[in-house]
């Protein structure tokens, strides 16, 4: 049953394949039209819409086919009318836009009817003994085997089954064979790709400079604010301890207490200060110890489910457990959720990071530094993040980073 189902949605995926195809002609004709009329001096804001409509269509067909999404390749189109001709005349993938819809439009109606037309095929052989039974001469003649009786129809049989093991096997072929036309067309050339990822490379290299100064300043001002206030504290209260001492025991007495309590203070917040550069959890016990840690203490209750087969780098560890923290801390405070589920497992080369929480939803990281930190953080591991937060939730925040293997 799952096969029937299989083969009519492949169907009809190349019925869709087939629709867009010929509604793909329709800004194809337009642009070659609107672009001779531009040339004559007239035509301009039709060029304008009809390329953008054009972009708008393909961009569909990006997010159709199966498996990862084809990136946009497209540069960024602004200004008036004329610096936006230019911009999107000067960009290879406009040609390229014209070269898939082209070529689609020519393979894919006749591989929709091709698949199709198997199919009948593989049901009127099928059905051939119950034909030649009621109207004898209706079919006399079925892949070159003469139907002039009932054993050539029942034979008729054995072709048509061999014949629907290839129709079966056609869709996916020519839905792969379509995922491949719109990868090499559609999605960004090599030079284009490089382009981009060096772009990629150079932001993120700011952005982790900028994030190790501003971290640097925190951990500065937390040791001045902090810790060296204490220990100020200490050596003052010594001091007119050491001047006490001898005409005063009581009150010098009373300094040292204070000083001992100040010193403690400063142990403890010189700890706070190292946990936040890299806490010691993970040293002693790796991420899953530190997830578990995380939840032990978390405000609401956590499902924890970590399946790691070995360690980590220290870098990738610290990495993921402040993403955990601060999302789980996230849904604390702002999202009401009742429960938090964390799912972190490695699958070859990739480590995946999943936070679920069943609050109000809404997350976004155009509002507040929390996501957006989460993502400056990881884009220097060359990691992904997907937030999926609907208004009334839940929210789901999926990480992946590639670590080695």
């Amino acid at each position: 049953m799952s096969g029937v189902r299989r083969t009519r949605r492949e169907l009809s995926q190349l019925a869709v394949a087939a629709g867009l195809a010929g509604l793909g002609m329709v800004p194809f004709l337009a642009t070659l039209l609107t672009a001779g009329l531009s040339l004559l001096g007239v035509g301009l804001p039709l060029l304008d819409r009809t390329l953008a409509g054009t972009r708008t269509l393909l961009d569909r067909q990006r997010h159709r086919v199966p498996g990862p999404p084809v990136r946009s390749p497209y540069r960024p189109v602004t200004g008036a009318l004329l610096s936006r001709l230019r911009t999107m005349a000067g960009d290879p993938a406009t040609y390229r836009d014209l070269a898939f819809l082209f070529v689609h439009f020519c393979l894919a109606p006749v591989a929709a009817v091709l698949a199709v037309g198997l199919w009948l095929g593989v049901a009127q052989g099928v059905a051939l003994p119950l034909i030649h039974t009621v109207a004898p001469g209706a079919i006399d003649n079925y892949l070159g085997l003469p139907i002039d009786s009932l054993r050539n129809a029942a034979l008729a049989v054995v072709p048509a089954l061999l014949l629907g093991v290839g129709a079966y096997w056609l869709p996916r072929g020519l839905l792969h064979l379509e995922d491949l036309l719109t990868r090499a067309l559609l999605g960004p050339t090599t030079r284009a790709a490089l382009a981009e990822r060096v772009v990629e490379l150079a932001d993120t290299r700011a952005q982790t400079v900028d994030t190790q100064a501003a971290e640097l300043r925190r951990i500065e001002r937390d040791l001045h604010d902090g810790a060296q206030a204490r220990l100020v504290a200490m050596a003052m209260n010594l001091g007119l301890a050491e001047e006490l001492l001898a005409r005063d025991p009581e009150a010098a007495r009373g300094l040292v207490t204070e000083a001992r309590t100040n010193a403690g203070t400063a142990l403890s917040e010189l700890r706070d200060v190292v946990r936040g550069i890299h806490p010691p959890v993970l040293a002693d016990r790796g991420l899953a110890g530190g997830l578990a840690a995380l939840a032990l203490g978390a405000a609401l209750p956590v499902d924890l489910d970590v399946d790691l087969p070995d360690r980590l780098a220290p870098p990738l560890e610290s990495a993921l457990y402040f993403t955990a923290a601060e999302l789980i801390t996230n849904a604390a405070r702002h999202s009401g959720a009742a429960r938090v589920a964390v799912r972190l497992h490695r699958v070859g080369t990739t480590v995946r990071l999943s936070v679920f929480d069943d609050g109000r939803g809404g997350a976004d990281p155009e509002r507040g530094t929390g996501l957006a930190g989460i993502r400056r953080r990881l884009a220097v591991f060359d990691g992904r993040v997907r937030i999926s937060s609907p208004a009334g939730g839940p929210t789901v925040v999926d990480v992946e980073l590639p670590c080695e293997s």
